[in-house]
């Protein structure tokens, strides 16, 4: 099931909606009055077990709308930080070393264990909402096209073998950085977690949608330049590795989200680096899960 938070007007702040979509047909029909007054899918991803079979029986009974008629929102805001993970992509840590960003001695060494940070809920933004370029706080802005892991249900020690028990589903982020913050503060937080530097959705995907996550296709362009492009399986550390290293010592709960890593081909990559300016346009696409489209202002 493909879950949506959208607003009616999309020229307008207006009351957040929850939808269910069928991406084939370009449609939303609006569950908002079959659930709780103020739940969101974030409380429909906490209580799942519950509310799967009432939305399979009853919203195929509600009257859909064009899904291009409404504006889509993040699907949904953790309670806490993402959880992010930094280079998971063997490319990208070779770009990434090259780059001089992360160690003096430019080493392109694979980790040898997950590299974790986090990214703060108010860098959190839709999927077709604008990115703000923040002038006089960064002046190098960079892409980030990963695959988000929705925590379904929670737990701590988690093992790799029960790892997917615990998974909701899946959606698409763009971990925008701003890589000088990154650079001279020598740490993630800052660089990572300025406002509307963390695009979510368009959908939060059930991962009984996704037959084999391995195999989806990560990808960003900007201006309609082809940047990123790998399947999961090029994880470095693979989504079950993520889930037991996390848990082991940190209670996961449901709609916690792991950012994977981002494949090679960011701006940081190219030799001079391709920063975003404003007046640029970032998509970033996952298969199965959709595709943003972001102005940089």
């Amino acid at each position: 099931m493909k879950l949506v938070t959208f607003s009616i007007d999309p020229s307008a702040e207006a009351a957040p909606r929850v939808g269910v979509v069928d991406a084939d047909a370009g449609e939303v029909r609006d569950v908002t009055e079959l659930l709780p007054p103020g739940a969101g899918v974030l409380e429909l991803i906490g209580d799942w077990a519950a509310w799967e079979s009432v939305l399979a029986e009853r919203t195929p009974k509600l009257v859909p709308q064009p899904l291009d008629s409404v504006r889509l929102r993040a699907p949904l805001t953790p309670r806490r930080n993402i959880f992010c993970v930094g280079k998971n992509y063997r490319e990208h840590v070779a770009e990434f070393g090259r780059s001089g960003y992360d160690q003096p001695d430019r080493s392109e060494a694979l980790p040898e264990y997950p590299v974790v940070f986090s990214k703060a809920t108010t860098s959190v933004t839709g999927p077709v909402d604008d990115i703000l370029a923040h002038p006089g706080v960064t002046a190098e802005l960079d892409y980030e096209a990963e695959l988000g892991v929705i925590i379904g249900t929670g737990g701590r020690g988690i093992s790799r073998e029960a790892a997917f028990d615990h998974v909701w589903g899946y959606t698409v982020v763009d971990d925008v950085t701003a890589r000088d913050l990154q650079r001279n503060h020598k740490q993630w937080l800052l660089g990572k977690s300025l406002d509307t530097h963390c695009p979510l959705g368009p959908y939060a995907v059930s991962a009984d949608e996704i037959d084999d996550v391995t195999t989806l296709q990560v990808e960003s362009w900007v201006n309609g330049e082809p940047r990123q492009s790998a399947p999961v399986k090029d994880l470095i550390f693979d989504i079950p590795e993520l889930i037991a290293t996390i848990s082991a010592g940190i209670t996961l709960l449901p709609g916690d989200i792991i950012a994977t890593g981002t494949p090679a081909g960011v701006g940081i990559g190219y030799d001079p680096p391709k920063f975003m300016i404003t007046g640029d346009v970032i998509e970033v696409a996952i298969t199965g899960l959709g595709r943003q489209r972001n102005h940089i202002v």
